[in-house]
C-alpha cells in the first residue's frame, strides 16, 4: 500500500452550465462534482456510493475521458489524463476500460457478441486476425459463455448474460483499470450475484483496479476494499470497507447503512431523513447535508466543513464539522 497509486484524483469538478433568457446565455451553474479527490491502488476497488443524482456517474465518465472536466487532474500511473490529446488518449484506451449500466443499449444490435468483443482489438490492432479469434474464445470462457455464444446477437441473451459479454470486451485489451457504473442495477436480483462474483475473481486472478459506482451499499460491501461516500457532488467519508460498514462516522454514511435491509434488525432502528435532497444548481450554504442531517449544529449552517483524515481513529477520511 505505500506503492505509488496507479490512479489519482486531485480536486475534479464538473460545472454544466445552466441557460436562460432570450439569448440563451448563462445564468448559473450546476455543479454535478465538486472539489472531489481520492486515490486506487492497483489491484484494489474503490467503491462508490450515493443517492441517485450526487454525481457518481459524472465522475465515472470524467475519469474515461467521456466527459472533460471543468477542473482537476486525473493521474493514471503518474500522467495528467486531462492534458492529452485525442491521438495521446486513444494508447491509454488500452489500460481503461469501461462496464456500463444497460446490458444491452451498451451493445450494438447489429453486431455479434464476437465482432463486439473483437472490436476493442481490431481498433487497435493487437494481434494477427487468428490471434484475435483466438481472444475472444478465451474471454467468452472467462465470462462463462461457450464459443458458439459468439455467432449470436445480443437480444437473443438474458440481461445477466449480455453484461458478461460487456465484461468481456471490457477486458479485451488487458487493461489495468475498470470503472464499472452501476453494472448490476439493471439485472434481475437472482442475476446481480451471478455477475458480481466475476467481478470478484477478475480482480482476484488478474490485478484489475476497480471503480464500482452504485447506488446500493449491500451491492458495493460485496466487492469493494474501500468505499466513497457521495453527497451532492461532493465526498462526504472514505474510508476502508469495514471500517465505513461498522463504525460510520458521517451522519449520511450512517443513514445510508440503517437502510440496508437486515434480518432481525427492528424497523425503529434504522435512520430517516428528512425532506429532499437540495438541488445541485442552488446547493445549501455551509454542509450541503445540513438541511437533513439529525445531527446538526450552528456552524453547518455556515461553513463547509473540509474531508480530512480521521486523525487516530480509523484510517479514513471525514468532512464533517463532528470531528474538528
Amino acid at each position: 500500500m505505500n506503492a505509488e497509486p496507479l490512479v489519482q484524483v486531485r480536486g475534479l469538478s464538473k460545472y454544466f452550465p445552466i441557460h436562460g433568457g432570450l439569448f440563451r446565455r448563462v445564468v448559473a451553474g450546476l455543479k454535478a462534482v465538486d472539489d472531489v479527490s481520492f486515490v486506487i491502488h492497483a489491484g484494489r476497488t474503490l467503491g462508490l456510493v450515493g443517492e441517485s443524482g450526487c454525481g457518481k456517474s459524472t465522475l465515472g465518465r470524467m475519469l474515461l475521458r467521456l466527459q472533460e472536466p471543468t477542473a482537476g487532474q486525473v493521474l493514471f500511473a503518474g500522467e495528467d489524463l486531462t492534458r492529452l490529446d485525442r491521438r495521446q488518449m486513444l494508447a491509454y484506451r488500452q489500460r481503461i476500460q469501461a462496464v456500463f449500466q444497460d446490458p444491452y443499449g451498451s451493445l450494438s444490435p447489429r453486431r455479434t457478441v464476437g465482432q463486439t468483443v473483437r472490436e476493442p482489438l481490431d481498433v487497435h490492432r493487437v494481434g494477427t486476425p487468428g490471434d484475435r479469434q483466438q481472444r475472444v474464445d478465451e474471454l467468452l470462457a472467462f465470462v462463462g459463455l461457450s464459443a458458439q455464444a459468439a455467432h449470436r446477437y445480443p437480444h437473443e441473451f438474458s440481461g445477466g448474460q449480455r453484461q458478461r459479454i460487456g465484461i468481456a470486451r471490457a477486458l479485451a485489451l488487458n487493461p489495468q483499470f475498470l470503472v464499472a457504473d452501476e453494472p448490476v442495477s439493471a439485472l434481475d436480483v437472482s442475476v446481480q450475484s451471478q455477475v458480481l462474483n466475476l467481478i470478484v475473481r477478475l480482480q482476484r486472478e488478474r490485478g484489475i483496479a476497480l471503480l464500482f459506482i452504485s447506488h446500493d451499499l449491500a451491492v458495493v460491501q460485496h466487492v469493494s476494499d474501500d468505499i466513497g461516500v457521495m453527497y451532492l457532488g461532493r465526498l462526504v467519508e472514505i474510508a476502508p470497507a469495514g471500517q465505513i460498514l461498522t463504525a460510520p462516522r458521517h451522519p449520511y454514511t450512517e443513514a445510508l447503512i440503517s437502510a440496508v435491509p437486515q434480518i432481525g434488525r427492528r424497523m425503529h432502528s434504522r435512520i430517516v431523513l428528512g425532506g429532499e435532497v437540495p438541488s445541485a444548481r442552488t446547493p445549501p450554504s455551509g454542509c450541503a447535508f445540513h438541511p437533513r442531517c439529525p445531527r446538526v449544529m450552528a456552524v453547518c449552517r455556515s461553513v463547509r466543513p473540509v474531508l480530512k483524515k480521521n486523525g487516530d481513529e480509523g484510517s479514513g477520511s471525514v468532512a464533517c464539522h463532528l470531528y474538528p
